[in-house]
């Protein structure tokens, strides 16, 4: 009767408080509130990365948007600090991270998986090696494997290109645009890692119709790449459990006696609507 909802997920939406202009139509409570917010952001964010040529370091946090709303896995430290040299002008350092870590992930995803794949072709490719520095190879086996999404294969091949036309191999071009291109990636990588990743969104594992939470679905929770990656940042629980914030994490209250038997999602989701009608 159970299902698994993603709890651990990482998010940074302060490009958002920064970017987002006021609304004369806003009540001016609303506008006092939202001008606070965007000054004690700013504020935040120059003690993060200093005060120093401050409008060039805002403008470039705000243009790389916010972080992706995706669970905890390999990339998520790494992006970071890929971010935080944008933000600090380096951005041929942030061009180059943004590649790596491309690649890092597609290694991390075959290394982690490929066990459970023996039975296919593409097994034979990437079975004895410890790392991948061919992409085509890589993206094409996971895309076999039902790993990758299509729009991340796609996302995935824009990324290709950049990292060998414009940041790994030698391009002078590169010399006097490397904020552009550097920008271009890491907005590339960050939809690949929101779109793979995401601890929300229209992924085919998640349950729809349920707002403000992500569940699995019951016939993805063994499907390799759910079960090593999405269920170590999930909780199991029943349709009446109940979520605390204690201590700066969320605590999950499920002292429910639940019957002993499977149920289709459509009937979990159902089971919460009416929890929360009180029914």
């Amino acid at each position: 009767m159970k299902r698994y909802r993603v709890l651990n997920f990482d998010l940074d939406s302060r490009a958002t408080i920064l970017s987002m202009e006021i609304d004369e139509s806003w009540e001016e409570k609303v506008k006092e509130q939202h001008l606070r917010n965007k000054k004690q952001t700013e504020e935040q964010l120059l003690i993060e990365f200093g005060s120093s040529n401050k409008e060039s370091k805002i403008k470039n946090f705000c243009d790389l948007g916010n972080s992706p709303f995706s669970i905890l896995a390999f990339h998520n430290k790494f992006l970071h600090q890929i971010r935080n040299s944008f933000v600090l002008s380096s951005y041929y350092p942030a061009l180059t991270g943004a590649c790596s870590l491309g690649e890092r992930i597609l290694n991390h995803l075959i290394i982690q998986l490929r066990n459970d794949f023996k039975n296919t072709p593409e097994y034979k490719k990437v079975h004895r090696k410890d790392s991948f520095d061919d992409w085509g190879l890589a993206i094409k086996t996971l895309s076999s494997w039902k790993i990758l999404l299509p729009d991340v294969v796609k996302n995935y091949e824009k990324l290709e290109k950049i990292r060998h036309r414009e940041a790994i191999h030698f391009n002078p071009a590169t010399d006097t645009n490397d904020r552009e291109i550097a920008l271009r990636a890491i907005k590339t990588l960050q939809i690949i890692i929101q779109k793979q990743f995401g601890a929300f969104g229209l992924q085919p594992w998640f349950i729809k119709g349920i707002k403000g939470a992500s569940y699995i679905k019951k016939e993805y929770e063994n499907y390799p790449f759910i079960k090593k990656i999405y269920l170590p940042n999930c909780v199991l629980v029943g349709p009446l459990h109940r979520l605390e914030f204690v201590n700066g994490e969320w605590k999950v209250i499920d002292n429910n006696t639940y019957y002993d038997r499977e149920i289709f999602d459509r009937e979990f989701v159902e089971l919460l609507e009416k929890r929360k009608t009180g029914k």
